[in-house]
């Protein structure tokens, strides 16, 4: 017997196989993965500059990751409509 219901295919599950989000969700889900990375990347390079290779680098620079992260997720839910304008006064888009 078949059922009415579509099994999703591998192509619409994630990396983890959970079910892939609606595309409408890329406004958030976007600036969330750009803001781990860019918080993560700036916040290692500036404990770094601050401590150095000290034994307490890992610790703080979680700290700061952390602190910068709750700071910069929002931030860009904010700011990106208007990186997207700046950037189509510049780039001619498709």
């Amino acid at each position: 017997m078949s059922s009415s219901h579509s099994v999703p295919t591998n192509k619409s599950r994630t990396i983890f196989g959970t079910p892939k989000l609606p595309a409408k969700y890329a406004t958030v889900v976007m600036p969330f993965f750009l803001s781990i990375l860019m918080s993560c990347i700036v916040s290692g390079i500036s404990t770094f500059n601050g401590v150095g290779a000290s034994a307490q680098f890992v610790e703080l620079w979680l700290s700061a990751w952390f602190i910068s992260w709750v700071v910069a997720f929002p931030t860009l839910l904010m700011v990106l409509p208007l990186v997207r304008k700046l950037t189509a006064a510049f780039v001619q888009l498709p």
